[in-house]
């Protein structure tokens, strides 16, 4: 359990618990982040597994009693994050709170949302529900992916900004359960098994941002000549299944156990650049093939025109990508909290051993030299190096994040938001 320092302006606290009793858990977290605090937080996040679902009014309950926050959201999860570690296949309650000093924030329930029309009425009335404002740094959004139709409301979320406003949305979506009605969201009092929550920051702060992919690309870019909503029938003037088996039979027999991990689309952000790296493809699944109509279905509505590029789970790939982003925010001053947000593909399942995203993460801010040698993964985070910045979230069965300017739901990725004080955060 960590905290950032008493003297500073914005503070962070953040408390894990592996308890099994959900009473106990909530009560720890909730106590060490109340004590620390010294007092009411502005604004709380807590995560939590399956095994706390049906409590997790006594996790709101607790919360709420110890810590008084502004705004305490939450969400159900296959594992939690707490610091530098994940605990997957097990219990846990994970929270991150902060004082914000003369900063807002603004709850929501996308349940409470207006139908997102695309006119300046109706993106007024969403930046309204949303508490957007000229201040905001970042919205957080928590949502249910049974019931929460994200492809409509992060569009309409994304265009109802301020003009000149490049505040990100960050979060995920609730992974504790396979069907209808199995998560749990948390706003303040209410407990709800449906659509999504989140709060919107406003004030004298930053957020940084960090979208680290998961997958490593092959074969050519390739054009969509051909589509109707998710299925892709033509890439580059030929059927699009013929396109693929011809990408793929160009791997080794050593490339292609990557594709045990499944295949997938990167679909490029911007036309408009001559070339395309990692940050510049949106990952999707592929969700099967028509071989009768040499097609591909994938998890993405398409258009022609775009630029896809086949990728493959790569743990290397994704180990590389976040040690070479955690460099590069290493070049500012240590943040204050973090909230991350996993794929619930990566973790012990991609890379056969814990705690790597949240271990990096946590170890590239100790004091000290940057770089992959202060980021190796599984190891223990030694407490004489310094304090540990304080962070919380979980493994999301989607994540969101922003990128080029927009924010997206992305796949196999590692999203992070990144509070630091004005003026310490990159542009």
């Amino acid at each position: 359990m960590q905290s950032s320092e008493r003297q500073t302006r914005m503070r962070f606290c953040s408390g894990l618990s592996a308890s099994a009793e959900t009473s106990r858990a909530a009560e720890m977290v909730s106590e060490h982040c109340g004590h620390t605090l010294g007092g009411q937080a502005d604004v709380a996040f807590v995560f939590f597994t399956a095994h706390h679902c049906e409590f997790a009014s006594v996790i709101a309950q607790t919360v709420q009693k110890r810590l008084n926050p502004g705004v305490l959201i939450g969400v159900s999860a296959g594992a939690v994050i707490g610091d530098g570690t994940e605990l997957e296949g097990a219990p846990g309650v994970s929270l991150l709170c902060a004082k914000l000093p003369g900063a807002r924030a603004t709850g929501f329930s996308v349940l409470d949302f207006p139908i997102p029309e695309d006119t300046d009425e109706g993106r007024a009335a969403l930046a309204k529900a949303a508490g957007y404002g000229a201040d905001q740094r970042c919205t957080i959004l928590l949502a249910d992916p049974f019931s929460t139709p994200l492809i409509r409301l992060l569009p309409a979320m994304n265009a109802a900004r301020p003009e000149g406003v490049a505040s990100g949305i960050f979060g995920g979506l609730a992974s504790a359960a396979s069907q209808p009605n199995g998560n749990v969201l948390i706003l303040n009092d209410r407990v709800l098994t449906s659509g999504g929550v989140g709060v919107t920051l406003g004030g004298d702060f930053r957020v940084d941002s960090l979208v680290s992919q998961g997958c490593r690309p092959f074969g050519p870019n390739l054009v969509v000549t051909k589509a109707q909503r998710n299925i892709i029938f033509e890439l580059g003037g030929r059927p699009a299944l013929e396109a693929v088996s011809e990408a793929v039979g160009s791997l080794t027999d050593e490339q292609r156990e990557g594709l045990k991990g499944g295949l997938f689309i990167g679909r490029v952000i911007s036309e408009y650049k001559d070339r395309f790296g990692r940050d510049d493809f949106l990952i999707r699944s592929v969700t099967g093939v028509d071989h009768n109509r040499g097609a591909i279905a994938v998890g993405e509505l398409m258009h022609v025109g775009q630029t896809i590029r086949l990728h493959m789970r790569d743990a290397r790939t994704a180990h590389e990508d976040l040690a070479l982003l955690l460099d590069a925010q290493r070049l500012y001053e240590t943040p204050r909290g973090v909230l991350l947000f996993t794929c619930n593909a990566r973790g012990r399942r991609l890379f056969d051993q814990p705690n790597h995203d949240a271990g990096m993460i946590s170890r590239a801010f100790l004091p000290g030299p940057p770089g992959e040698s202060r980021a190796k993964p599984g190891a223990e985070i030694d407490p004489s190096a310094g304090p540990v910045v304080p962070l919380a979230g979980f493994f999301a069965s989607s994540e969101i994040g922003p990128l080029a300017g927009r924010s997206y739901v992305h796949g196999n990725t590692a999203c992070a938001a990144i509070f630091r004080e004005t003026g310490n955060a990159s542009e």
